[in-house]
């Protein structure tokens, strides 16, 4: 594509400009300039970034569809000396040069430079040099810059003619009448003194000037944004003297007239700008595509794929027409759309993988649609047995990239990685970029930090925009009244909006993708520039701009739960003498669909959360299709359709179909739509479409395009003829669907297209995840101290496994210095704890502990002392052993230990300092220890610490309570008052799920206060931050003064408690409780006598006795408004004594919501006891219930 657009009537361009991606320094919006230029009059405009070019592509797509001329450039650093010199003294400050590129040439020079600047000049900043610069001079237009570019730089140290001199240096690098002296007049007195001097160098040279304005916002206004923005740069706020700032507010984006007007003495300088845009000619190609090549000379690569896939084939199936035809069909798309080393590629790096025994998952994403893809190996489903369509992965009605995303251990997932750099070269592979922006509520609080607001006030506002993704300043001000109401009475708050508005959604930081790598024909720095990022080198271009340009991307993801299903394999190979194939295992075996059933999924893959296993208990899966469908239901948006399924699922002589063709389409899922590719299938087999065509209907309809939904559905329904009259598509009447039946399937697809999901994707995971169920069903030692290994510095998660496997009789024995591994381990029906979970415990000491125990084992302390080598044996590692109790089994207490280790080992250092191995003896310790007597039978006469004190231990070292928990006692009422444990509430924030409380929700959580902060408000009122720890995890809950006065007497350390608060939720932090009510729990006692159970205190209870014993009793329970969290708190404790399983009289149960004045009847009855009441009122209030 060229881009011809005419610049005659053009008086001025703009040269010198910084976007967005200027990183928290520039704050032109590329999304907002174009506009301003064409109404400015001006039909060009040049980008020129500071040292980068993450922009340009956004940039030059936005210019052509404005139908203004983009100029590709760059704001480049030069070094003072060489690139490589990188001396504090003398090379810390960098020069400026501004490149614009004419031609193709140019703009791949340019690429060379800015990637250069990082990969050989970094220092500070991405510098090159001129020696680089006249490498690759061919092509560009170079403008001298700033106040800080090189010529001004040495003007401005009065060498003049150090400054001429510069100048024709820069003159004699580029071609003739491509070096410019850049003039610039921003109102401050150096540029005056610059911009004469330079005139003169001018005038004496013959280097011809330019004038620019150096934009770095589009509207004057704009300038106390971008002054917030320097302040987000440099962690300032607006009231510090000391901060950077731009000297005047000039830097905004100029009209012609205004640009002339400042240099109306040198017309020429402002001609100039129109007549380098009209030399610069440089346009993108999104057409071409440059994949690598897959050696094989001097074999055909096409004759290579179709006989290792042959061979595949016959390997993988009895192979039938249906088969041989698939394939055939695939191999020839491939071949068509140029993708046969593609495809080769991915089998050779998942060939080295799987050779050199890393495990490699079933496949995700569309490409597990593909049976080339299948008997290849690159993915372990079955596009046959599943009913997977080709055409959502490779389209050959519309031409894009494929796509294959491939999961590996993710402890080795960089050995592929490497694998692929040796066999391609290292410059033909490189990771890829990612931008992290202000999203709504982190602009707030970035906007409110550099305001110097309260962190009160900032976050009041900040909690008024809801969390949700995708949610923007201006949604929230649209569905939020109150925050609304803020904005439009509050100036402070105003004024922050204001200035979040328009900050949110600017780049803030760069970091590389979590599994993109690029891999190219040629090296990476001839197609896209190159950035460097703590010795990490990425593209400049993020996924979907390479893949525009014709790159081939692929995700190499690290997938924890291959590393856990590595090592569970192992642990049984170890312990029971199997190797065990997955590939092999049955998936109709009953045992994991009963574990499923029950919700018993803790430590599965996507099967996890607190909300799936609730959904998995009430979907109860027969099949495997089941578990794919729930996979892909359990999302925002088709949740909705979870009863739906679940009800068809139970009753399937109710589902009922609109058309007999959607039965067996739909009849798998139980009449529901859950897969994208189910909407392919309709308008296949419906509507007469191909399925190339009907991918792009799918994508048409998820994109809610309605002028061409509209004509989609005339298709659909009617059909379509090509220009020659003969049938593209069929058409619904045709077909012998009727008109009405036809609208009514497509409005049911359009109501899905945003929330189907891929049911190639969906198989992959369920394979995955059919797995972990299995292992755990079958060997659940094994595969919990896989599991716990994998999550070795996640203290809840570890809690949270360790309940687990108390609860199905697995003792967690704990490490133990003669028979511990690094990670978790199998003994007999036991898990070892791991070494490497112990705090301070370091990798060094760990391996010389086990090297040591294979020549014999340690008999006491002193022999472990003497038998670790003397660089590992560190002392704060000991300790933390002794702590942890991994020397509990030489039968010393832990206090005896503690009190000698320091002595003991330092006499071991000493005397194996003075060459005495092998002669030591408690005799040569006397002195370290104190006494004369063997050690090994005569410990210091210490008493054993206290068991508080040895729990408390093991928390430090080991992040867990081990041995038992200062909760235990309060176990199950903390069960039974709290609407979640903590880990269930954290984690759920933390993964890809629907949160099981959202901002906001009013809760109830219970637990030990571990940590209390007290402050003083500027009331001068008292409040606290205090952290509660439950079983399995911890939370903050903030304690305002009002309820901090109602309850300061139980807010101590140790004091444990139940917390009723509401959710409070912040970006990229776990969430917090801001406290309504709190109340000591009691360790209440089960009542059995029967007198006690019939017994109630009516002054206390509010009991009224009725005369009539026929009449049923009603247990009342208030709630402030329809709270769906405390009323499920309620009734967990409920269920404890319903009739069934309790004795005593039955009483009814009506909850009363005093908002909205309405009573509930609950339904079931329960037996009252003291318990009951103590239990509830914990969780609504004291007068809250009522029993009569």
């Amino acid at each position: 594509m060229q881009t011809d657009i005419s610049l005659k009537k053009i008086d001025f361009v703009h040269l010198h400009l910084h976007t967005e991606y200027s990183l928290l320094d520039g704050f032109t919006r590329i999304d907002r300039l174009f506009e301003k230029v064409k109404a400015m009059g001006m039909s060009s405009v040049a980008i020129t970034d500071h040292g980068v070019m993450f922009g340009v592509v956004d940039f030059y797509k936005a210019a052509i569809k404005h139908g203004v001329k983009p100029i590709i450039g760059c704001e480049v650093y030069t070094a003072a000396r060489s690139r490589f010199d990188k001396d504090s003294n003398l090379d810390k400050n960098a020069g400026h040069l501004v490149l614009l590129a004419k031609n193709e040439k140019g703009y791949k020079n340019l690429i060379k430079l800015v990637s250069a600047g990082f990969t050989e000049g970094f220092y500070y900043k991405p510098r090159i040099d001129y020696d680089l610069l006249s490498k690759h001079s061919e092509g560009l237009v170079c403008l001298s810059a700033c106040l800080g570019g090189d010529v001004q730089r040495l003007i401005l140290e009065g060498n003049v003619q150090g400054a001429k001199a510069m100048a024709l240096k820069l003159k004699s690098i580029f071609e003739a009448d491509d070096f410019y002296l850049e003039l610039q007049d921003h109102q401050m007195k150096e540029q005056k003194l610059v911009n004469r001097h330079l005139v003169l160098i001018s005038e004496e040279t013959g280097i011809p000037l330019v004038a620019t304005n150096d934009v770095h916002y589009l509207e004057k206004e704009d300038e106390a944004v971008h002054d917030i923005l320097l302040c987000i740069q440099t962690g300032k706020t607006i009231s510090d003297s000391d901060r950077m700032r731009f000297p005047t507010k000039e830097f905004y984006l100029k009209s012609p007239d205004e640009m002339s007007s400042l240099f109306k003495s040198r017309p020429d300088a402002i001609e100039n700008t129109v007549k380098i845009a009209e030399k610069c000619h440089f346009d993108f190609d999104f057409t071409q595509t440059h994949l690598p090549e897959f050696s094989l000379e001097p074999l055909d690569v096409k004759a290579y794929l179709r006989e290792i896939c042959f061979k595949g084939l016959y390997r993988k199936y009895e192979v039938e027409s249906v088969h041989l035809e698939r394939l055939e069909y695939e191999l020839s798309v491939i071949d068509q759309m140029g993708y046969n080393d593609y495809f080769l590629i991915v089998w050779d790096f998942i060939k080295y993988a799987k050779d050199h025994g890393i495990l490699v998952g079933p496949g995700r994403g569309s490409c597990a649609g593909s049976i080339v893809a299948f008997v290849l190996n690159i993915t372990e489903v079955d596009p046959i047995k599943y009913d997977l369509i080709f055409e959502r992965f490779l389209n050959p009605e519309r031409v894009t990239m494929p796509d294959i995303d491939i999961d590996f251990e993710d402890d080795r997932r960089g050995e592929v990685i490497d694998y692929v750099i040796r066999k391609y070269g290292k410059d033909h592979v490189a990771q890829i970029i990612t931008f992290g922006t202000m999203a709504a509520r982190a602009a707030v609080r970035d906007v409110g930090r550099v305001m110097n607001l309260s962190y009160q006030d900032v976050d009041r506002i900040a909690k008024e925009i809801p969390m949700e993704q995708g949610m923007t300043l201006e949604k929230a001000l649209n569905v939020n009244p109150k925050l609304k109401q803020i904005y439009t009475e509050d100036p402070e708050a105003n004024q922050l909006l204001e200035a979040a508005l328009k900050l949110q959604g600017v780049p803030r930081h760069a970091s590389t993708h979590a599994a993109g790598v690029v891999i190219s024909k040629n090296t990476v720095d001839d197609y896209v520039p190159l950035y460097m990022q703590d010795d990490n080198i990425t593209t400049q271009f993020n996924m979907i701009l390479l893949e525009d340009l014709g790159m081939l991307k692929m995700d190499f993801l690290g997938l924890r739960t291959l590393t856990v299903i590595k090592n569970a394999l192992q642990l049984i190979e170890e312990t029971e003498n199997l190797k065990l194939d997955l590939d092999q295992i049955s998936y109709d075996d009953p045992l994991p669909y009963e574990l499923i059933s029950k919700g018993d999924t803790l430590g599965v893959f996507q099967l996890e959360s607190t909300g799936c296993r609730k959904f998995m208990r009430e979907l109860k899966p027969t099949g495997f299709e089941d578990i794919i469908a729930g996979i892909s239901l359990y999302r925002p948006g088709p949740m909705d359709s979870i009863p739906l399924y679940i009800r068809n699922k139970n009753h399937p002589e109710e589902v009922t179909f609109k058309h007999p063709k959607l039965v067996p389409i739909l009849e798998p899922t139980h009449g529901c739509l859950v897969y994208q590719e189910q909407v392919m299938q309709i308008v296949r087999e419906l509507g007469g479409y191909s399925y190339g065509r009907s991918d792009i209907v799918r994508r048409v309809m998820s994109k809610k395009k309605m002028d061409v939904m509209q004509k989609e559905r005339a298709y659909f329904k009617y059909g379509k003829k090509t220009d020659s009259g003969e049938t593209e598509i069929l058409g619904c009447l045709e077909n012998g669907v009727p008109e009405a039946i036809a609208d009514e399937i497509f409005d049911d697809m359009v109501d899905f297209a945003n929330y189907g999901f891929n049911k190639s994707h969906a198989v992959g995971y369920a394979i995955v995840a059919y797995q972990t169920v299995y292992l755990k069903a079958h060997y659940p030692v094994a595969y919990m101290a896989a599991l716990m290994t994998s999550v070795m510095g996640n203290h809840s998660k570890i809690a949270l496994y360790i309940q687990d496997c108390k609860e199905r009789g697995i003792k967690l024995l704990p490490p133990c210095v003669n028979k511990s591994l690094v990670g978790f381990s199998v003994e007999g029906d036991n898990i070892r704890y791991g070494l490497n979970a112990v705090k301070n415990v370091g990798k060094g000491i760990i391996e010389a502990i086990i090297r040591s125990r294979k020549i014999k084992p340690f008999k006491d302390f002193l022999d472990f002392c003497e038998s670790i080598e003397p660089a590992e044996l560190n002392k704060k590692a000991i300790e933390s052993l002794i702590k942890a109790g991994a020397f509990d089994a030489f039968g010393a207490y832990r206090s005896q230990l503690l009190g000698i280790f320091e002595k003991t080992v330092d006499g071991v250092h000493s005397l194996k300092r003075r060459g005495v191995e092998g002669q030591f003896s408690i005799f040569s310790l006397e002195a370290v220890v104190n006494s004369a007597e063997d050690l090994g039978h005569k410990l210091p006469l210490i008493p054993e610490l206290r068991f508080e004190t040895l729990l408390q231990f093991e928390k430090e070292m080991l992040g867990i309570y081990l041995t038992g928990h200062p909760l235990d006692p309060y176990k199950e009422q903390l069960k039974s008052i709290s609407s979640f444990n903590l880990s269930e509430l954290k984690s759920s924030f933390e993964e890809d799920e629907t949160p099981i409380a959202k901002e906001g929700d009013m809760v109830v959580i219970s637990g030990m206060i571990i940590a209390k902060l007290d402050k003083i408000t500027k009331n001068n009122q008292n409040m606290a931050f205090i952290t509660v720890e439950d079983l399995f995890d911890q939370i903050e809950v903030v304690v305002f003064p009002k309820t901090y006065s109602a309850s300061e007497s139980l807010l101590h350390k140790d004091s444990i408690i139940s917390v009723r608060g509401r959710i409070n939720v912040k970006e990229d932090e776990p969430p917090k409780l801001i406290a309504d009510r709190i109340t000591a729990v009691k360790a209440v006692k089960a009542v059995t006598d029967d007198k006690a159970t019939a017994s109630v205190t009516p002054t206390r209870m509010g009991v009224k006795e009725s005369n009539n014993p026929e009449a049923v009793s009603v247990l009342f329970i208030r709630f402030e408004g329809p709270d769906e969290a405390l009323m499920n708190a309620v009734s967990k404790v409920l269920k404890r004594y319903s009739k069934q399983s309790s004795e005593g009289k039955p009483s009814d149960i009506i909850y009363y919501i005093s908002a909205i004045k309405k009573k509930l009847k609950v339904k079931g009855q329960v037996v009252v006891t003291q318990e009951l009441m103590d239990h509830v009122e914990q969780i609504v209030g004291k007068n809250n219930v009522v029993h009569q």
